[in-house]
């Protein structure tokens, strides 16, 4: 595949994705025209760049798409829910083909080949058909005044030639009648006024001078140029305005609307639409020349040629106003694409493994440079520094995305999956803004899937069941994201019937996960719905029912050193809260040292460091001014061997609204942190998220704080007294 074809397939991606927000924003407002000319020129565009690169079967696919989007456009059939599902599939069908293209296949397999001619098929129908399914009734053209050169208005909507011969024509062998015979050629004169108001007294009368002048209501399928053709002889010798019926202004707004996004100037977009001829622009170009010569200030601003045109009546105002925004919005685009650089992901990845390298050296020259003790070196290394880190992160920020594009795609899910339910549901998206890891939100997809399809099959319940219980008869699924304590928060909730705890109950002790007789609370119900297998539908469907993708989504999120917890209320709906780390490459942390080893904490959940008071003892919580903080010894957690120091520290972390405390032997400061994956030996270990190497060589495990919280949590319910049992005791 060469480079043009390279880059039609990046842009064609782009413009089908583009396409499916489009109709589903049409759906549900089926009034949006600017939607219904977005969704046309995306078809338009794909199709023109694949006549350019001549790729025939995606240019004639989306050709007949393009005429069912043309008569839509055109109001001759209505947005329905029917044909919006029809042009949802033909935009899946032609991402199918333009993935066989980048694919190097000069044609479509034969399934997508056969896909392609029932789609086609079911196109048709819609092609010469009214809703009904009738031939469409011609348009009905509507009578609106216009005005006549000779004054008056005439009430027309065919078009409108106002002629006026100058008095040489007869002298140079020309006959005005003959002229008006081969314009009627071209069409049908509907109806001729000639006009004498130019002829002088009887006295003064020249027999061989003409003063005849004509207003002309004509009608034909042919073009302004072609019109203008049949005076060419006479050009320069006659004052000729032709102006368009009312009808074809919105074809000449579509035809502007379809213009090549090159930077065309105002005349040259009216030429080439067809609502202005060559000779036309011609004259109004010297027009304005002449305008601004004889201004008071000939080095003002010259008249605007759109003004001109319009003054002369050779053009209506709408399409001058049409081509003047179509101008600025493609200078505009143009002004962001020039700021634009397209970069290969792994190029970028590349960018980062190499920052985290320098971070690792920056880190390693400062450590010899304190060493040292000399100031000048160690002046220089913290120059060093803190130049590494603004280019750290600088380089971490161009990994960043928006995580609404993510959102955006669950737009057709929700769509699909509710009417095969036979549901009504909307999906509302909020914090779409929030930027991420664009390494996170690849692999957020398949858990976000999940967890919208379980809300639209499982939460929400059918109209009759809303209706019953006082509900509106259309449900709601969110997707909601946010930054929190340097994570980023991602909820999935619906307003349906909440978690079903007693059924969960009932299928836990069939499946042996509960004793028959135990009275476990209302979290350790909810945490069941991830264990591998488990559902509560009654019947298996295309959709849910296997038990299998709830614990997947948990190991995904688990993957990505994130945390899943669930909030359920009867009646009400619920709601899963994703927490995930921004960046799963370089972080700022917080050296704590333990024995002879050293920790990483993740700096944005440090709230604060205080001194451990000796007056604790074996207590497993302190009062931190007034409020009750658990916390863990890491000396105990992790089983090292000697005895602590006399004066330890607490380091006060945060996760999700909890509060707990790390009890360290040594506060050794803040480092910045290149996160090492764990291998897959020590891929179970809780509280331990990675590792990362220091400035001295040696490796530092950095800890998870979202688990250590859960597990002071989770030992607060057992009681003080019970022994810490991280490893045993996995945290979710």
């Amino acid at each position: 595949m060469d480079e043009l074809a390279a880059t039609f397939v990046t842009e064609s991606r782009d413009l089908l994705a583009e396409m499916e927000t489009g109709l589903l924003r049409l759906e549900q407002a089926p009034d949006d025209r600017e939607g219904l000319a977005a969704v046309f020129r995306a078809a338009h565009t794909i199709k023109g760049g694949a006549g350019v690169i001549e790729c025939r079967f995606i240019e004639g696919f989306t050709h007949q798409v393009e005429n069912v989007l043309d008569r839509l456009r055109n109001g001759e059939l209505p947005v329905s829910g029917p044909l919006t599902s029809l042009l949802l599939a033909c935009s899946d069908h032609l991402t199918t083909l333009i993935d066989t293209l980048a694919a190097g296949r000069g044609e479509p397999a034969p399934e997508h080949a056969a896909r392609g001619t029932a789609l086609a098929a079911e196109l048709a129908a819609y092609l010469g058909t009214d809703a009904a399914g009738q031939p469409a009734p011609p348009p009905v053209e509507q009578a609106v005044p216009l005005a006549a050169s000779g004054g008056g208005l005439v009430s027309t909507d065919g078009w409108h030639i106002s002629l006026r011969f100058g008095p040489d024509v007869l002298r140079h062998g020309m006959d005005p009648l003959a002229f008006l015979r081969y314009l009627a050629t071209l069409g049908e004169i509907v109806a001729i006024e000639t006009l004498a108001d130019a002829m002088p007294p009887a006295a003064e009368l020249d027999p061989e001078s003409c003063y005849l002048g004509f207003e002309i209501r004509f009608r034909t399928d042919a073009g302004k140029a072609d019109i203008e053709q049949v005076f060419e002889f006479v050009r320069d010798e006659c004052q000729l305005r032709i102006l368009p019926p009312r009808s074809r202004i919105a074809d000449y707004l579509a035809l502007i609307d379809e213009l090549p996004e090159d930077k065309l100037r105002l005349g040259e977009m009216l030429v080439r639409c067809g609502a202005l001829t060559r000779a036309e622009l011609d004259a109004g170009l010297a027009e304005q020349q002449a305008a601004h010569a004889e201004a008071d200030a000939p080095d003002g601003p010259r008249p605007r040629i759109g003004e001109v045109l319009v003054e002369h009546q050779v053009v209506h105002r709408e399409v001058v106003e049409a081509a003047a925004t179509r101008q600025a919005a493609v200078s505009e685009k143009k002004a962001v694409e020039a700021r634009l650089v397209r970069v290969p992901a792994e190029k970028l990845d590349q960018l980062i493994d190499l920052v985290g390298e320098l971070v690792i050296a920056g880190a390693s020259a400062n450590l010899l440079a304190q060493r040292s003790r000399q100031s000048h070196l160690v002046e220089s290394t913290s120059v060093l520094a803190r130049l590494v880190e603004d280019i750290r992160d600088a380089a971490l920020q161009l990994r960043m995305v928006q995580i609404g594009d993510t959102f955006g795609r669950f737009n057709r899910v929700v769509r699909d999956t509710s009417r095969e339910l036979g549901k009504d549901i909307e999906l509302v998206v909020t914090g779409g803004e929030t930027e991420l890891d664009k390494s996170v939100v690849e692999k957020l997809g398949d858990p976000l899937m999940h967890l919208v399809r379980n809300a639209v099959d499982h939460g929400i319940e059918s109209p009759s069941v809303r209706t019953r219980c006082g509900k509106p008869a259309k449900g709601r699924v969110g997707l909601n994201a946010y930054h929190d304590s340097g994570s980023i928060v991602i909820e999935v909730s619906d307003d349906g019937a909440g978690l079903p705890l007693e059924r969960i109950r009932e299928k836990a002790v069939a499946r042996g996960l509960l004793e028959e007789h135990a009275m476990p609370g209302e979290q350790d119900l909810v945490k069941l719905i991830f264990e591998p297998g488990f559902s509560t539908a009654e019947q298996v469907s295309n959709i849910s029912g296997r038990g299998v993708g709830m614990d997947v989504v948990r190991r995904n999120i688990q993957g990505l050193r994130g945390a899943i917890d669930v909030k359920s209320r009867p009646g009400e709906g619920s709601t899963f809260v994703i927490r995930l780390p921004l960046t799963l490459a370089i972080i700022d942390g917080f050296l704590v040292g333990v024995g002879n080893a050293t920790y990483v904490v993740p700096l944005d959940s440090v709230v604060e460091c205080i001194e451990l008071a000796h007056d604790v003892g074996a207590a497993s919580y302190l009062n931190l001014r007034g409020e009750v903080l658990p916390f863990v010894r890491l000396r105990e957690l992790f089983e090292h061997p000697g005895t602590p120091p006399l004066r330890q520290n607490v380091v006060v972390v945060q996760y999700a609204g909890h509060k707990a405390g790390l009890v360290v032997d040594a506060l050794l400061g803040e480092f910045q942190t290149v996160i090492k994956p764990l291998g897959a030996l020590f891929r179970n270990i809780r509280g331990i998220g990675g590792s990362t190497i220091l400035g001295s060589g040696e490796v530092a495990l950095i800890l998870d704080v979202a688990a250590l919280v859960q597990f002071v949590a989770d030992r607060e319910g057992r009681g003080p007294d019970s022994p810490p049992r991280l490893v045993a005791a996995p945290v979710h």
